[in-house]
């Protein structure tokens, strides 16, 4: 029974980090069109060095879905191992963003001036972006919404495989935790037939006695 709902808790985790993964790879996309943009309009690409400010806003977000994709393979790893050291790395991570995030939702909830919290963006991009959020703020808010609600219930499924730990049969920190019990139905548990080691014995042929009988017989 345990075996069997730890295998669906880690088909469910795994479920809803490719969820995670989706998001970064979208805004990966959106940066990458971004950056497109700009060498267009500029004629060099924003790494390059020129005299423009640093479009912060691209870096952001391309930054972001890289990191939103590694804790992705972070948590299909530690989904898969049901490590307990892989599984408190990716609720850190998780943790951390939900933080991070929530930081900034207080700042524009709070602050009517928020936007002057954050630099000047020479791309645009940024003063785009929060015209589209202000213009679908209903769409926008049940979007965030769902995404913390996804990094939620992802720790949520880590701390329950946590607690259920990982698979008897494959995983072991020492010799002295192996117990030959866990892996009776894999393994034939009979034993070999003893034997004696000794002095070997010689048994009378049988046609030894036929033989010397016909010996007397003929004398």
């Amino acid at each position: 029974m345990v075996r069997i709902v730890r295998s669906c808790l880690q088909s469910m985790l795994k479920l809803v980090n490719s969820l995670i993964g989706m998001v970064g790879i979208a805004m990966i996309l959106y940066a990458v069109w971004l950056i497109r943009q700009w060498q267009e309009q500029m004629g060099n690409l924003p790494f390059a060095d020129s005299d423009h400010p640093v479009p912060w806003f691209i870096y952001s977000f391309l930054g972001l879905g890289a990191i939103l994709c590694v804790v992705t393979c972070a948590g299909h790893i530690a989904a898969e191992t049901v490590n307990g050291c892989c599984l408190y790395l990716y609720m850190g991570f998780i943790v951390l963003l939900v933080m991070v995030e929530g930081g900034v939702v207080a700042d524009i909830f709070l602050n009517r001036d928020w936007k002057k919290d954050f630099p000047e963006d020479p791309s645009g991009a940024f003063h785009q972006f929060s015209k589209f959020i202000e213009s679908n703020f209903k769409i926008c808010k049940w979007i965030g919404l769902s995404i913390v609600c996804v990094q939620g219930l992802s720790v949520l499924l880590a701390m329950l495989l946590k607690a259920l730990g990982p698979h008897p049969y494959r995983h072991y920190d020492s010799d002295d935790e192996y117990n030959v019990s866990t892996v009776a139905l894999l393994q034939d548990g009979r034993q070999p037939p003893p034997y004696v080691v000794g002095e070997p014995m010689y048994g009378a042929k049988p046609g030894a006695w036929t033989v010397r009988v016909n010996e007397r017989a003929n004398r």
